[in-house]
């Protein structure tokens, strides 16, 4: 067997552990909103929304930078 693919297959079985391990339902509560879900799926699903938010905050940054107008020098 190839490294690669007994890496793969190494990988899959402790992502496997961890889906039998994190199946637990929690309450998940945002402000008036209650949701009930498993531990395994409201973790990936908070990893992917904080990556969109700092990838929008960084793209707005970003914008702000290059469009900014240059400050005018003062003479004295």
């Amino acid at each position: 067997m190839k490294f690669k693919s007994l890496l793969i297959v190494i990988i899959l079985l402790l992502v496997i552990i961890i889906f039998v391990q994190n199946t637990e339902v929690v309450d998940f509560k945002i402000y008036f909103w209650q949701l009930s879900m498993s531990r395994i799926i409201l973790f990936p699903a908070l990893v992917i929304i904080g990556f969109i938010v700092g990838f929008i905050t960084a793209k707005i940054h970003r914008y702000k930078r290059t469009h900014q107008k240059p400050e005018k020098e003062s003479v004295e």
